[in-house]
């Protein structure tokens, strides 16, 4: 008999790793038949690639922003999902991930070339430039005038001959320089750098480490509001388009992105958009600012206490600051309508528990927030959720709307079939049920109504802004 059991439970299990693996090929292949944007939706993220600059995408304040960054987002809100973002600044790299699928997308300035079209398609182009070549003025340039300066900076493109011309590798700026030095019949000494983005380059110029390089004029004209003493009035090109790019042969994913771009470019919004970064004089005060974390590696002036009490909970400090990023914005005398007060929005009862007031300092309101966080951590530890990654999202939702309410939404869960150990597509389908009286009347609830998708939006964005902070914020 015990023979007879031992032969049935391995030829069940049998049978269940036989459906689970045929669920699995019916799977991929349902995948492998729907095209570019089916994927996108069934995936529920756009994934882009990105360079980090002053222009693209960066974070200010806590935010991420950019040219780039923000158009990306309204394509993705078009296509109904959301946007992720990967960085990388090397150009090749870009089209290996896109080549090899990491990637849907390679939302950066490219310029349109036959070359490159060879390899990727071009979308619409979402702006048009010419390349400039960005040099150095004098010491004395404040007091010369126009025609001074022009007998002294290079003017004309055959005045290159035998110089010095650093450009980043893999760009369309290289590839000029090689077909101009072509054309004006004289060397041009080259140097293509994999290691320096069109910025750093830019940048390099004007501290006067190396003499020359190109960069596209919408580019060029930003970085001379931070550097006065460069020049950028000497174009080597023709007018380019610049376009995104998407996977050879994908027509269906680059028809939908040039029927959305086409209609917006028309709009007031796209506008906005472009003068707010290539045309706002202002933009010189975001880069000059000890929160342009490009420049500073910092999200906010509380970083150092935030790095320090994070340790208290073996978070990684981006996520902390992401955190208190949406609650206070970094702004330590600020008084929710419900009560809650600094940097943390600890309500009264919670902030007197973990001794602090409203005259308490910044540091005081971070490390109670970490405490805090700290007995979530612990409730959540005795019900049994030891995956690190599940159970922030548990402390996340807690944080905002209260442990009762989370709890309320386990136990929903568990009454339904779902993983109350589980935050996505489990407990948080339940949390936002709470606004319903068929749920919140649930003999398993025991806290009422709660507006629960306000606590699901909650989560999800503290982690979207956790990874545009690792994309470019040094983690020590």
């Amino acid at each position: 008999m015990k023979e007879f059991i031992k032969i049935l439970r391995i030829t069940l299990i049998l049978v269940l790793l036989l459906a689970f693996s045929t669920c699995k090929e019916k799977e991929k292949d349902s995948l492998a038949n729907l095209n570019s944007i089916e994927k996108i939706r069934k995936r529920g993220k756009l994934i882009a690639v990105m360079d980090y600059n002053s222009t693209n995408y960066f974070i200010y304040r806590g935010e991420p922003m950019g040219y780039q960054y923000e158009l990306l987002q309204l394509l993705a809100e078009h296509l109904g999902v959301k946007l992720e973002v990967k960085v990388d600044n090397d150009v090749d790299e870009n089209f290996k991930m896109l080549e090899e699928g990491k990637c849907d997308i390679i939302g950066i300035n490219l310029t349109v070339t036959k070359e490159r079209s060879k390899v990727i398609d071009f979308t619409y182009p979402h702006s048009q430039t010419h390349q400039v070549l960005v040099q150095r003025k004098p010491d004395n340039w404040k007091s010369l005038s126009e025609n001074q300066l022009d007998a002294i900076l290079l003017r004309n493109q055959l005045d290159l001959a035998g110089k010095v011309v650093y450009v980043q590798k893999g760009t369309s700026y290289e590839q000029r320089m090689r077909n101009l030095s072509d054309e004006i019949g004289d060397h041009i000494t080259i140097i293509d750098k994999s290691d320096k983005e069109v910025e750093e380059l830019i940048e390099l110029v004007a501290t006067g480490e190396i003499d020359y390089t190109v960069a596209d004029e919408n580019v060029a004209l930003v970085n001379q509001i931070y550097y006065p003493n460069l020049d950028v009035k000497t174009a080597i090109s023709f007018p380019q388009n610049l376009a995104w790019g998407v996977r050879k042969g994908d027509g269906i994913l680059k028809n939908e992105i040039n029927l959305w771009l086409k209609e917006f470019k028309k709009t007031t919004q796209y506008a906005l958009i472009y003068n707010k970064y290539f045309k706002n004089p202002r933009s010189i005060k975001i880069v000059e600012s000890d929160f342009y974390a490009i420049n500073s590696g910092k999200v906010s002036g509380y970083d150092e206490y935030i790095k320090k009490y994070s340790q208290d909970i073996n978070w990684d400090w981006r996520l902390l600051a992401s955190l208190i990023y949406q609650e206070s914005r970094f702004k330590p005398n600020v008084k929710s309508w419900a009560g809650a007060y600094g940097l943390m929005q600890l309500m009264p009862t919670t902030a007197r528990r973990f001794g602090v007031n409203k005259s308490s300092s910044p540091e005081k309101q971070i490390k109670a927030g970490v405490e805090f966080i700290k007995w979530l951590d612990k409730r959540f530890e005795k019900r049994g959720i030891t995956d690190e990654q599940e159970k922030i999202k548990f402390i996340l939702a807690s944080y905002n709307v209260g442990l009762g309410h989370i709890l309320d939404a386990r136990r929903l869960a568990e009454k339904e079939g779902k993983d109350p150990d589980k935050w996505e597509n489990n407990v948080d389908e339940f949390i936002i049920k709470k606004s319903h009286p068929k749920y919140y009347k649930d003999p398993v609830v025991k806290y009422g109504y709660c507006r629960g998708s306000e606590t699901y939006n909650y989560v999800i964005e503290i982690l979207d802004r956790y990874e545009h902070y690792k994309n470019i914020i040094p983690e020590t």
